[in-house]
Protein backbone atom coordinates (compact mmCIF):
# COMPACT_ATOMS: atom_id res chain seq x y z
CA UNK A 1 0.00 0.00 0.00
CA UNK A 2 1.44 3.01 -1.02
CA UNK A 3 1.95 6.14 1.65
CA UNK A 4 -0.59 8.80 1.86
CA UNK A 5 0.02 12.23 0.76
CA UNK A 6 0.25 14.61 4.10
CA UNK A 7 -2.57 16.43 4.22
CA UNK A 8 -2.18 20.20 4.08
CA UNK A 9 -5.76 21.39 4.99
CA UNK A 10 -6.14 23.86 7.94
CA UNK A 11 -9.07 21.51 9.24
CA UNK A 12 -8.53 18.23 10.37
CA UNK A 13 -9.46 15.63 7.69
CA UNK A 14 -11.01 12.03 8.58
CA UNK A 15 -8.68 9.49 8.62
CA UNK A 16 -7.48 7.09 5.42
CA UNK A 17 -7.83 3.48 6.39
CA UNK A 18 -3.74 3.73 6.07
CA UNK A 19 -3.88 6.18 8.40
CA UNK A 20 -6.03 4.25 10.91
CA UNK A 21 -3.56 1.05 10.18
CA UNK A 22 -0.79 3.07 11.75
CA UNK A 23 -3.03 4.51 14.38
CA UNK A 24 -3.92 0.65 15.07
CA UNK A 25 -0.49 -0.61 15.73
CA UNK A 26 1.10 2.11 17.48
CA UNK A 27 -1.90 2.09 19.53
CA UNK A 28 -0.90 -1.61 20.52
CA UNK A 29 2.10 -1.09 20.32
CA UNK A 30 2.03 1.58 22.96
CA UNK A 31 -0.45 -0.86 25.20
CA UNK A 32 2.27 -3.74 25.34
CA UNK A 33 5.10 -1.67 25.81
CA UNK A 34 3.46 -0.65 29.09
CA UNK A 35 1.73 -4.39 29.30
CA UNK A 36 5.20 -5.66 29.38
CA UNK A 37 7.14 -3.68 31.83
CA UNK A 38 4.70 -3.39 34.36
CA UNK A 39 4.27 -7.19 34.21
CA UNK A 40 7.43 -7.25 36.61
CA UNK A 41 5.83 -5.91 39.61
CA UNK A 42 3.22 -8.32 39.53
CA UNK A 43 4.99 -11.25 39.20
CA UNK A 44 8.91 -10.89 40.50
CA UNK A 45 7.92 -12.19 44.38
CA UNK A 46 6.57 -15.61 43.36
CA UNK A 47 9.16 -15.96 40.13
CA UNK A 48 11.78 -15.26 42.69
CA UNK A 49 10.49 -17.80 45.45
CA UNK A 50 10.07 -20.27 42.47
CA UNK A 51 13.66 -19.45 40.68
CA UNK A 52 15.67 -19.15 44.10
CA UNK A 53 13.76 -19.41 46.79
CA UNK A 54 14.01 -15.75 47.77
CA UNK A 55 11.56 -14.14 49.66
CA UNK A 56 10.99 -10.78 50.87
CA UNK A 57 11.73 -12.20 54.53
CA UNK A 58 15.20 -12.56 53.12
CA UNK A 59 15.30 -9.05 52.89
CA UNK A 60 19.24 -8.19 51.37
CA UNK A 61 18.92 -11.07 48.82
CA UNK A 62 15.24 -10.05 47.66
CA UNK A 63 16.39 -6.61 47.49
CA UNK A 64 19.74 -7.41 45.23
CA UNK A 65 17.33 -9.33 42.91
CA UNK A 66 14.35 -7.10 42.77
CA UNK A 67 17.05 -4.26 42.01
CA UNK A 68 18.90 -6.35 39.34
CA UNK A 69 15.75 -7.36 37.80
CA UNK A 70 15.10 -3.90 37.15
CA UNK A 71 18.30 -2.12 36.95
CA UNK A 72 19.87 -4.35 34.36
CA UNK A 73 17.07 -4.55 31.36
CA UNK A 74 16.74 -1.05 32.43
CA UNK A 75 20.61 -0.28 31.21
CA UNK A 76 20.57 -2.37 28.90
CA UNK A 77 17.04 -1.01 27.32
CA UNK A 78 18.28 2.47 27.55
CA UNK A 79 21.81 1.57 25.17
CA UNK A 80 20.45 -0.06 22.90
CA UNK A 81 17.36 2.10 23.10
CA UNK A 82 19.41 5.23 21.94
CA UNK A 83 21.02 3.02 19.22
CA UNK A 84 17.81 2.28 18.12
CA UNK A 85 16.55 5.82 18.04
CA UNK A 86 18.98 6.91 15.65
CA UNK A 87 18.18 3.67 13.66
CA UNK A 88 14.92 5.23 13.42
CA UNK A 89 16.16 8.06 11.78
CA UNK A 90 18.43 6.13 9.34
CA UNK A 91 16.36 2.81 8.72
CA UNK A 92 12.90 4.56 8.78
CA UNK A 93 9.81 4.24 11.19
CA UNK A 94 8.20 1.11 10.05
CA UNK A 95 10.80 -1.26 10.16
CA UNK A 96 12.33 -0.38 13.87
CA UNK A 97 9.04 -0.31 15.07
CA UNK A 98 7.96 -3.50 13.34
CA UNK A 99 10.98 -5.28 14.73
CA UNK A 100 11.21 -3.95 18.22
CA UNK A 101 7.43 -5.16 19.02
CA UNK A 102 8.19 -8.96 17.67
CA UNK A 103 11.80 -8.39 19.63
CA UNK A 104 9.68 -7.74 22.85
CA UNK A 105 6.40 -9.87 22.24
CA UNK A 106 8.78 -13.30 21.52
CA UNK A 107 11.33 -12.28 24.76
CA UNK A 108 8.34 -11.89 27.12
CA UNK A 109 7.16 -15.17 25.97
CA UNK A 110 10.30 -17.12 26.15
CA UNK A 111 10.77 -15.50 29.66
CA UNK A 112 7.74 -17.65 30.92
CA UNK A 113 10.29 -20.65 30.15
CA UNK A 114 12.28 -19.43 32.78
CA UNK A 115 14.33 -21.87 35.05
CA UNK A 116 16.49 -20.06 36.87
CA UNK A 117 17.39 -16.31 37.54
CA UNK A 118 19.62 -15.63 35.16
CA UNK A 119 18.03 -16.99 32.37
CA UNK A 120 14.98 -14.65 33.13
CA UNK A 121 17.47 -11.86 34.11
CA UNK A 122 18.50 -12.59 29.92
CA UNK A 123 14.75 -12.41 28.57
CA UNK A 124 13.49 -9.20 30.59
CA UNK A 125 16.25 -7.60 28.86
CA UNK A 126 15.65 -8.38 25.55
CA UNK A 127 11.90 -7.30 26.56
CA UNK A 128 12.79 -4.02 27.89
CA UNK A 129 15.26 -4.05 24.74
CA UNK A 130 12.67 -3.81 22.50
CA UNK A 131 9.68 -1.74 24.50
CA UNK A 132 12.68 1.46 24.61
CA UNK A 133 12.82 1.25 20.83
CA UNK A 134 9.26 1.38 20.26
CA UNK A 135 7.74 3.97 22.00
CA UNK A 136 10.45 6.50 19.77
CA UNK A 137 9.85 4.80 16.74
CA UNK A 138 5.75 4.75 17.45
CA UNK A 139 6.17 8.43 18.28
CA UNK A 140 7.60 9.56 15.33
CA UNK A 141 5.77 7.69 12.65
CA UNK A 142 2.63 9.36 14.38
CA UNK A 143 4.23 12.67 14.42
CA UNK A 144 5.07 12.40 10.91
CA UNK A 145 1.61 11.32 9.70
CA UNK A 146 -0.49 14.60 10.09
CA UNK A 147 0.27 18.15 9.33
CA UNK A 148 -2.74 19.21 10.82
CA UNK A 149 -1.58 20.38 14.15
CA UNK A 150 -4.52 20.15 16.09
CA UNK A 151 -5.14 16.30 13.88
CA UNK A 152 -1.55 15.61 15.36
CA UNK A 153 -1.55 16.40 18.38
CA UNK A 154 -5.37 14.54 19.53
CA UNK A 155 -3.35 11.26 17.94
CA UNK A 156 -0.53 11.62 19.23
CA UNK A 157 -2.89 11.90 22.75
CA UNK A 158 -4.92 9.38 22.35
CA UNK A 159 -2.83 6.48 21.23
CA UNK A 160 -0.62 6.73 23.80
CA UNK A 161 -3.72 6.75 25.76
CA UNK A 162 -3.55 2.91 25.18
CA UNK A 163 -0.42 2.61 27.69
CA UNK A 164 -2.67 2.52 30.14
CA UNK A 165 -5.07 0.38 28.98
CA UNK A 166 -2.09 -2.00 28.62
CA UNK A 167 -1.49 -1.74 32.29
CA UNK A 168 -4.66 -2.25 32.96
CA UNK A 169 -4.95 -5.41 31.09
CA UNK A 170 -1.94 -6.87 32.42
CA UNK A 171 -3.83 -6.24 36.12
CA UNK A 172 -6.52 -7.80 34.82
CA UNK A 173 -4.81 -10.30 33.06
CA UNK A 174 -2.76 -11.42 35.69
CA UNK A 175 -6.05 -11.55 37.77
CA UNK A 176 -7.91 -14.32 35.95
CA UNK A 177 -4.47 -16.34 35.33
CA UNK A 178 -4.32 -16.31 39.31
CA UNK A 179 -7.72 -17.89 39.71
CA UNK A 180 -7.59 -20.37 36.35
CA UNK A 181 -3.99 -20.96 36.05
CA UNK A 182 -4.23 -24.70 37.49
CA UNK A 183 -6.61 -25.41 34.38
CA UNK A 184 -4.26 -23.80 31.28
CA UNK A 185 -2.17 -26.71 29.76
CA UNK A 186 1.25 -27.59 31.23
CA UNK A 187 4.41 -25.25 30.77
CA UNK A 188 6.73 -27.62 29.44
CA UNK A 189 10.24 -25.82 28.25
CA UNK A 190 11.31 -26.72 24.45
CA UNK A 191 14.30 -28.32 23.78
CA UNK A 192 16.07 -25.17 22.09
CA UNK A 193 15.64 -22.74 25.12
CA UNK A 194 17.11 -25.16 27.34
CA UNK A 195 20.73 -23.52 27.33
CA UNK A 196 20.54 -22.20 30.87
CA UNK A 197 19.87 -25.32 32.08
CA UNK A 198 17.22 -26.71 34.70
CA UNK A 199 13.54 -27.51 34.71
CA UNK A 200 10.30 -26.09 35.30
CA UNK A 201 9.87 -26.21 39.14
CA UNK A 202 6.30 -25.32 38.67
CA UNK A 203 4.53 -25.85 35.14
CA UNK A 204 1.58 -24.10 36.54
CA UNK A 205 3.10 -21.27 38.03
CA UNK A 206 0.94 -17.78 37.10
CA UNK A 207 3.30 -15.58 36.99
CA UNK A 208 4.88 -17.79 34.05
CA UNK A 209 1.47 -17.30 31.54
CA UNK A 210 1.76 -14.00 32.73
CA UNK A 211 5.12 -13.34 31.49
CA UNK A 212 3.95 -15.24 28.30
CA UNK A 213 0.79 -13.31 27.34
CA UNK A 214 3.30 -10.94 25.90
CA UNK A 215 3.31 -12.91 23.18
CA UNK A 216 -0.47 -11.01 22.08
CA UNK A 217 0.77 -8.35 19.98
CA UNK A 218 2.75 -9.72 17.63
CA UNK A 219 -0.39 -11.33 16.13
CA UNK A 220 -1.79 -7.92 15.35
CA UNK A 221 1.28 -7.54 13.86
CA UNK A 222 2.31 -9.84 11.33
CA UNK A 223 -1.13 -9.81 9.96
CA UNK A 224 -0.97 -5.69 9.67
CA UNK A 225 2.59 -5.14 8.67
CA UNK A 226 1.90 -5.73 4.34
CA UNK A 227 -0.06 -2.97 4.68
CA UNK A 228 1.65 -0.44 6.41
CA UNK A 229 3.76 1.96 4.62
CA UNK A 230 6.37 4.60 6.00
CA UNK A 231 6.58 7.55 7.21
CA UNK A 232 5.37 9.72 3.90
CA UNK A 233 7.63 12.86 5.66
CA UNK A 234 10.56 10.44 6.07
CA UNK A 235 10.26 8.96 3.23
CA UNK A 236 10.44 12.01 0.86
CA UNK A 237 13.27 13.40 1.92
CA UNK A 238 14.96 9.69 2.13
CA UNK A 239 14.11 9.94 -1.37
CA UNK A 240 15.06 12.92 -2.37
CA UNK A 241 18.50 12.72 -0.63
CA UNK A 242 17.74 15.79 2.11
CA UNK A 243 17.36 13.73 4.61
CA UNK A 244 20.49 14.97 6.85
CA UNK A 245 22.58 12.11 8.80
CA UNK A 246 21.49 11.82 12.68
CA UNK A 247 24.18 12.64 14.83
CA UNK A 248 24.20 11.61 18.91
CA UNK A 249 26.48 14.83 19.07
CA UNK A 250 24.25 17.36 17.68
CA UNK A 251 21.99 16.61 20.69
CA UNK A 252 24.39 18.59 22.54
CA UNK A 253 24.73 21.45 20.27
CA UNK A 254 24.17 25.00 21.45
CA UNK A 255 20.72 25.06 20.05
CA UNK A 256 20.06 22.05 21.26
CA UNK A 257 21.84 21.48 24.80
CA UNK A 258 19.30 22.93 26.83
CA UNK A 259 16.49 20.77 25.42
CA UNK A 260 17.89 17.42 25.67
CA UNK A 261 19.02 18.19 29.23
CA UNK A 262 16.13 19.22 30.56
CA UNK A 263 13.89 17.00 29.16
CA UNK A 264 16.37 14.39 29.68
CA UNK A 265 16.28 15.44 33.47
CA UNK A 266 12.61 15.45 33.59
CA UNK A 267 11.55 12.27 31.61
CA UNK A 268 13.78 10.56 34.50
CA UNK A 269 12.30 12.19 37.08
CA UNK A 270 8.30 11.18 35.80
CA UNK A 271 10.07 7.71 35.31
CA UNK A 272 11.13 7.54 38.95
CA UNK A 273 7.99 8.71 40.57
CA UNK A 274 6.50 5.17 38.39
CA UNK A 275 8.78 2.78 39.73
CA UNK A 276 9.96 4.29 42.98
CA UNK A 277 6.67 4.99 44.19
CA UNK A 278 3.33 3.55 42.25
CA UNK A 279 4.54 0.54 41.56
CA UNK A 280 5.62 -0.39 44.66
CA UNK A 281 2.04 -1.18 45.57
CA UNK A 282 2.54 -4.79 44.84
CA UNK A 283 5.14 -4.67 47.64
CA UNK A 284 3.22 -2.52 50.14
CA UNK A 285 -0.45 -3.99 49.90
CA UNK A 286 0.71 -7.11 52.28
CA UNK A 287 0.99 -3.85 55.13
CA UNK A 288 -2.75 -3.39 54.86
CA UNK A 289 -5.37 -4.29 57.75
CA UNK A 290 -8.14 -5.94 55.65
CA UNK A 291 -4.92 -7.79 53.17
CA UNK A 292 -3.48 -9.21 56.30
CA UNK A 293 -6.51 -10.58 57.26
CA UNK A 294 -7.53 -11.98 54.18
CA UNK A 295 -4.10 -13.76 53.74
CA UNK A 296 -4.29 -14.97 57.46
CA UNK A 297 -7.92 -16.56 56.26
CA UNK A 298 -6.57 -18.20 53.01
CA UNK A 299 -3.48 -19.20 55.07
CA UNK A 300 -5.36 -21.31 57.78
CA UNK A 301 -7.77 -22.68 55.17
CA UNK A 302 -5.53 -24.33 53.07
CA UNK A 303 -3.33 -25.49 56.14
CA UNK A 304 -6.11 -27.11 57.55
CA UNK A 305 -6.77 -28.47 54.25
CA UNK A 306 -3.40 -30.09 53.34
CA UNK A 307 -2.84 -31.24 56.84
CA UNK A 308 -6.42 -33.78 56.57
CA UNK A 309 -5.41 -34.79 53.15
CA UNK A 310 -1.88 -35.84 54.31
CA UNK A 311 -2.75 -36.91 58.01
CA UNK A 312 -0.17 -39.66 58.52
CA UNK A 313 2.37 -38.98 56.53
CA UNK A 314 5.63 -37.77 57.91
CA UNK A 315 5.79 -34.40 55.66
CA UNK A 316 2.41 -33.54 56.36
CA UNK A 317 3.54 -30.48 58.20
CA UNK A 318 5.93 -28.85 55.91
CA UNK A 319 2.70 -29.47 53.16
CA UNK A 320 0.60 -27.98 55.62
CA UNK A 321 3.30 -24.82 55.38
CA UNK A 322 3.96 -25.14 51.90
CA UNK A 323 -0.19 -24.61 51.41
CA UNK A 324 -0.55 -22.17 53.55
CA UNK A 325 2.58 -20.35 51.95
CA UNK A 326 1.06 -20.56 48.39
CA UNK A 327 -2.52 -19.62 49.87
CA UNK A 328 -1.25 -16.45 51.19
CA UNK A 329 0.93 -15.46 48.14
CA UNK A 330 -2.25 -15.91 46.01
CA UNK A 331 -4.42 -13.54 48.16
CA UNK A 332 -1.36 -10.97 48.30
CA UNK A 333 -1.02 -11.49 44.50
CA UNK A 334 -4.70 -10.84 43.74
CA UNK A 335 -5.25 -7.78 45.91
CA UNK A 336 -1.88 -6.00 44.94
CA UNK A 337 -3.84 -6.96 41.05
CA UNK A 338 -6.70 -4.96 42.52
CA UNK A 339 -4.84 -1.72 43.27
CA UNK A 340 -2.74 -2.15 40.46
CA UNK A 341 -6.49 -1.39 38.80
CA UNK A 342 -7.18 1.19 40.64
CA UNK A 343 -4.13 3.06 39.58
CA UNK A 344 -3.93 2.01 35.85
CA UNK A 345 -7.58 3.42 35.41
CA UNK A 346 -6.62 6.63 37.32
CA UNK A 347 -3.47 6.72 34.55
CA UNK A 348 -5.33 6.14 31.62
CA UNK A 349 -7.97 8.82 32.39
CA UNK A 350 -5.50 11.29 33.66
CA UNK A 351 -3.71 10.36 29.54
CA UNK A 352 -7.30 11.01 28.29
CA UNK A 353 -6.99 14.31 30.18
CA UNK A 354 -3.92 15.06 28.64
CA UNK A 355 -4.85 14.46 24.95
CA UNK A 356 -7.85 17.06 25.59
CA UNK A 357 -6.02 19.67 27.23
CA UNK A 358 -2.52 19.49 24.88
CA UNK A 359 -4.74 21.80 22.07
CA UNK A 360 -6.54 24.02 24.89
CA UNK A 361 -3.08 25.18 26.64
CA UNK A 362 -0.26 27.10 24.36
CA UNK A 363 2.24 26.64 26.68
CA UNK A 364 3.76 23.55 27.55
CA UNK A 365 5.42 24.21 30.61
CA UNK A 366 1.99 25.29 31.97
CA UNK A 367 0.37 22.07 30.46
CA UNK A 368 2.77 20.05 32.23
CA UNK A 369 2.00 21.95 35.61
CA UNK A 370 -1.48 21.14 36.03
CA UNK A 371 -0.53 17.68 36.54
CA UNK A 372 2.89 18.31 38.55
CA UNK A 373 1.49 20.72 40.93
CA UNK A 374 -1.29 18.51 42.29
CA UNK A 375 0.66 15.60 41.92
CA UNK A 376 3.73 17.04 44.61
CA UNK A 377 0.94 18.26 47.00
CA UNK A 378 -1.14 14.70 46.74
CA UNK A 379 1.19 12.11 45.95
CA UNK A 380 3.53 11.78 48.95
CA UNK A 381 0.26 12.25 51.13
CA UNK A 382 -1.14 9.29 49.65
CA UNK A 383 1.59 6.77 50.41
CA UNK A 384 2.24 8.19 54.13
CA UNK A 385 -1.54 7.16 54.14
CA UNK A 386 -0.26 3.63 52.71
CA UNK A 387 2.28 3.25 55.52
CA UNK A 388 -0.13 3.29 58.21
CA UNK A 389 -2.11 -0.07 57.11
CA UNK A 390 -5.49 1.54 57.42
CA UNK A 391 -7.84 1.53 54.58
CA UNK A 392 -11.61 2.41 54.96
CA UNK A 393 -13.84 0.84 51.67
CA UNK A 394 -16.82 3.30 51.04
CA UNK A 395 -18.63 0.92 48.46
CA UNK A 396 -18.33 -2.96 47.53
CA UNK A 397 -20.26 -4.63 44.90
CA UNK A 398 -20.18 -7.74 42.90
CA UNK A 399 -18.72 -7.86 39.68
CA UNK A 400 -17.76 -10.99 39.28
CA UNK A 401 -19.40 -11.51 36.12
CA UNK A 402 -16.51 -9.10 34.71
CA UNK A 403 -13.40 -11.36 33.32
CA UNK A 404 -10.60 -10.22 35.82
CA UNK A 405 -12.92 -8.88 38.48
CA UNK A 406 -13.50 -10.39 42.02
CA UNK A 407 -15.74 -7.54 43.07
CA UNK A 408 -15.85 -2.94 42.98
CA UNK A 409 -14.27 -1.84 45.65
CA UNK A 410 -14.38 1.57 46.26
CA UNK A 411 -11.95 2.50 49.54
CA UNK A 412 -9.97 5.80 50.86
CA UNK A 413 -6.48 4.24 49.72
CA UNK A 414 -8.33 3.11 46.68
CA UNK A 415 -8.78 6.43 45.45
CA UNK A 416 -5.73 7.41 46.69
CA UNK A 417 -3.61 4.90 44.39
CA UNK A 418 -6.39 6.12 41.71
CA UNK A 419 -5.31 9.95 42.05
CA UNK A 420 -1.18 8.92 42.02
CA UNK A 421 -2.05 7.11 38.55
CA UNK A 422 -3.66 10.20 37.19
CA UNK A 423 -1.41 12.92 38.11
CA UNK A 424 1.82 10.76 37.08
CA UNK A 425 0.88 8.60 34.39
CA UNK A 426 -0.57 11.48 32.22
CA UNK A 427 3.45 12.97 32.29
CA UNK A 428 4.52 10.13 29.91
CA UNK A 429 1.85 10.81 27.63
CA UNK A 430 3.22 14.67 27.67
CA UNK A 431 6.62 13.58 26.60
CA UNK A 432 5.25 11.81 23.78
CA UNK A 433 3.96 14.91 22.45
CA UNK A 434 6.20 17.34 23.08
CA UNK A 435 9.11 15.55 22.07
CA UNK A 436 8.41 15.15 18.08
CA UNK A 437 8.52 18.77 18.15
CA UNK A 438 11.56 19.51 20.26
CA UNK A 439 14.03 17.78 17.56
CA UNK A 440 14.01 18.42 13.63
CA UNK A 441 13.26 15.53 11.91
CA UNK A 442 16.84 13.97 11.04
CA UNK A 443 17.03 14.12 15.08
CA UNK A 444 13.56 12.85 15.94
CA UNK A 445 14.16 9.45 16.56
CA UNK A 446 17.38 10.07 18.44
CA UNK A 447 16.21 12.81 20.73
CA UNK A 448 13.26 11.06 21.82
CA UNK A 449 15.19 8.04 22.56
CA UNK A 450 18.14 9.73 24.48
CA UNK A 451 15.56 11.50 26.92
CA UNK A 452 13.32 8.55 26.61
CA UNK A 453 15.59 5.67 27.22
CA UNK A 454 18.76 7.46 28.79
CA UNK A 455 16.46 9.98 31.29
CA UNK A 456 13.23 7.22 31.99
CA UNK A 457 14.36 3.99 31.28
CA UNK A 458 18.28 4.27 32.85
CA UNK A 459 17.92 7.19 34.94
CA UNK A 460 13.71 6.81 36.00
CA UNK A 461 13.27 3.12 35.87
CA UNK A 462 16.03 1.82 38.59
CA UNK A 463 14.44 4.24 41.47
CA UNK A 464 12.55 0.66 42.18
CA UNK A 465 15.62 -0.35 43.29
CA UNK A 466 16.58 2.32 45.18
CA UNK A 467 13.11 2.21 47.14
CA UNK A 468 13.84 -0.76 48.01
CA UNK A 469 17.35 -0.11 49.18
CA UNK A 470 16.76 2.62 51.20
CA UNK A 471 13.53 0.58 52.64
CA UNK A 472 16.28 -1.71 54.38
CA UNK A 473 17.68 1.09 56.28
CA UNK A 474 17.35 1.66 59.74
CA UNK A 475 16.60 5.65 59.88
CA UNK A 476 13.50 5.19 57.84
CA UNK A 477 9.80 5.01 59.68
CA UNK A 478 7.89 2.15 59.63
CA UNK A 479 6.83 -1.16 61.90
CA UNK A 480 7.13 -3.58 58.50
CA UNK A 481 9.10 -3.69 55.54
CA UNK A 482 5.50 -3.14 53.63
CA UNK A 483 5.40 0.53 55.73
CA UNK A 484 9.29 1.18 55.32
CA UNK A 485 8.64 0.43 51.80
CA UNK A 486 5.54 3.03 51.78
CA UNK A 487 7.50 5.58 53.75
CA UNK A 488 10.25 5.56 50.89
CA UNK A 489 8.10 5.43 48.00
CA UNK A 490 6.44 8.90 50.06
CA UNK A 491 9.69 10.74 49.88
CA UNK A 492 10.74 9.42 45.92
CA UNK A 493 7.58 10.70 45.24
CA UNK A 494 7.64 13.96 46.53
CA UNK A 495 11.62 14.61 45.82
CA UNK A 496 10.96 14.11 41.94
CA UNK A 497 8.10 15.48 41.54
CA UNK A 498 9.42 19.17 43.16
CA UNK A 499 12.96 18.40 40.92
CA UNK A 500 10.34 18.04 38.09
CA UNK A 501 8.56 21.67 38.96
CA UNK A 502 11.57 23.26 39.34
CA UNK A 503 13.03 21.80 36.08
CA UNK A 504 10.14 23.18 34.03
CA UNK A 505 11.02 26.41 34.45
CA UNK A 506 14.19 25.39 32.19
CA UNK A 507 11.38 23.68 29.69
CA UNK A 508 11.84 25.40 25.75
CA UNK A 509 8.59 25.94 24.27
CA UNK A 510 8.87 23.87 21.35
CA UNK A 511 10.09 25.53 17.54
CA UNK A 512 7.39 25.87 14.55
CA UNK A 513 9.55 25.10 12.40
CA UNK A 514 10.48 21.18 13.72
CA UNK A 515 7.11 20.47 13.50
Amino acid sequence: MSAPAPSTSAEPLRLTSTQWLICIIAAIGFAFDIYELLMLPLVIAPALKELGNITPANKELFAFWFGLLFYVPAVCGGIFGLLGGYLTDRLGRRRVLTWSILLYAFSAFAAGYSTNLPMLLFFRTTTFIGVCIEFVAAVAWLAELFDNPTQREKVLGYTQAFSSIGGLLVAIANGLILVYAGKLPQIVLPGFLNLFGGEIADPHAAWRYTLMSGIIPAIPLIIIRPFLPESPKWAQKKAAGTLRRPSIAELFSAELRTTTLVTTAMFACSYGVAFGAIQQMPQIVGGIDAVKAEMETRASAAKEKALASAAGQEDAADKAKAAAGQAAGKARQEKAAEYTKAQEIGGLVGRFALAALVVVFASRRNLLRVFLIPGLILTPLIFIAFSQGKDTTFFSADISWIPGFHGLHISLLGIGIFLAGFFTVAQFSFWGNYLPHAYPMHLRGTGESFAANIGGRMIGTPFAAVTQYLALQSFVPGASPEAKTAYVAAGVAGTLFLLNLILSCFLPEPKPEHD
